[in-house]
């Protein structure tokens, strides 16, 4: 069985909405305009990439992606080689530039974490990261949080009535920026 990760880049309030610069969002750029930066606090993006076997993401995120990160062969090398999966009951057909997997609903997303093979990383993609935790397929977080109160923005968790979810802290460690990462397995 797989396992399956989402990574985000999150607010105090559990912002995660439009962090690189996307377009549409007044905070836009957040990560990069109202904190310092400091290149330790990225290290686990690029272990992600190392060890991360398959990519999943949501339609607007793939979207956002297809166009940009295939001309991105330093930063991105690791998510460019590896298999891509979209969830998404709207998409037509994948982007031939950066080409994807179509799985149409949560339950192919669960047949995916049966099959052989190591993490799949779930990057961006707020609205199907809330979807993979309230169907209970999400196996651990990786959090880059930043020391920002955003307010209004999508958010990593949903406000989904449903039972507890425990979390196990596995890593974590405070950035001079005070930016801190903070890594957790769910229990199970």
């Amino acid at each position: 069985m797989r396992t399956l990760i989402v990574t985000a880049f999150i607010s105090l309030d559990g912002v995660m909405e439009a962090p690189g610069g996307e377009p549409g969002y007044r905070n836009t750029g957040w990560t990069f305009t109202a904190v310092e930066f400091d290149p330790a606090a990225y290290e686990i993006k690029a272990r992600e990439q190392d060890e991360a076997t398959a990519l999943l993401l949501g339609r607007r995120s793939y979207e956002a992606f297809a166009p940009v990160w295939p001309s991105m062969t330093e930063e991105f090398a690791g998510y460019n080689a590896m298999p891509r999966y979209v969830v998404s009951t709207t998409l037509a057909e994948q982007d031939g530039r950066w080409p994807a997997t179509l799985l149409r609903s949560l339950d192919d997303v669960a047949a995916l974490k049966e099959t052989d093979g190591g993490p799949v990383i779930v990057n961006g993609s707020a609205t199907l990261a809330r979807g993979l935790a309230d169907a209970g397929l999400v196996d651990r977080y990786h959090l880059l949080v930043f020391p920002l109160l955003l307010g209004a923005g999508a958010r990593l968790f949903s406000d989904t009535d449903k039972d507890l979810t425990a979390l196990r802290l596995v890593e974590h460690e405070a950035y001079s920026n005070g930016v801190q990462k903070q890594v957790f397995d769910v229990v199970r």
